[in-house]
């Protein structure tokens, strides 16, 4: 059941958090997308809401509006309006995890295996990879770097974007959304 956090209320205590380990959030696609946005996996705040990239601090929501492909800023609870849009959202790893280091190389490499899977049946335009490290386990790819890739998953092109945690501190909300920008003027050229 999806919760959002009531005005004035914080959010869920780390026991309330912890009951979650091992939970999933369904995808947010359907056939023809322009892009499916594939996250690592989700964590626990995601799990508990039951929507993408729900932790407060997470910044794909605003540099995904900053960087043009939403005419406003998406709070996670309005995810589904994505697919008006073209878009959609997935994650490597289905398991919710506190942190994305608790994640085996095994279950990344399924993982990248599922995606093609999933990719093979949604038929998006686009796959964009919301974390290096874990796509270059995914696809045995030590040389991939943010942008597009020469590879393909199942006839979609691929581009390779930073992780949006808040705990990324490679990258600022300007610098993603910069990216992010950079794949929607491939996507609409």
């Amino acid at each position: 059941m999806a919760r959002s956090t009531a005005p004035g209320r914080r959010g869920p205590g780390r026991e309330e958090l912890l009951r979650y380990v091992g939970g999933t959030v369904p995808p947010v696609a359907a056939p023809g997308l322009r892009v499916l946005f594939c996250g690592i996996n989700p964590g626990l705040w995601t799990a508990w809401t039951g929507f993408h990239f729900a932790r407060p601090g997470n910044r794909f929501w605003p540099a995904l509006h900053r960087s043009g492909f939403t005419p406003r800023q998406l709070a996670p609870a309005e995810q589904h309006e994505l697919l008006g849009l073209g878009l959609g959202i997935t994650n490597v790893v289905e398991r919710a995890t506190a942190t994305a280091a608790e994640l085996t190389k095994q279950e990344i490499r399924a993982g990248g295996e599922r995606l093609v899977a999933d990719v093979q049946r949604w038929a998006p335009r686009f796959v964009a990879v919301l974390g290096v490290t874990t796509y270059r386990t995914a696809f045995d790819d030590r040389t991939a770097s943010v942008g597009p890739q020469e590879r393909r998953l199942a006839g979609a092109r691929v581009w390779l974007l930073p992780n949006p945690s808040g705990l990324n501190a490679h990258y600022s909300l300007d610098a993603l959304s910069d990216r992010l920008a950079e794949l929607r003027r491939a996507v609409e050229g």
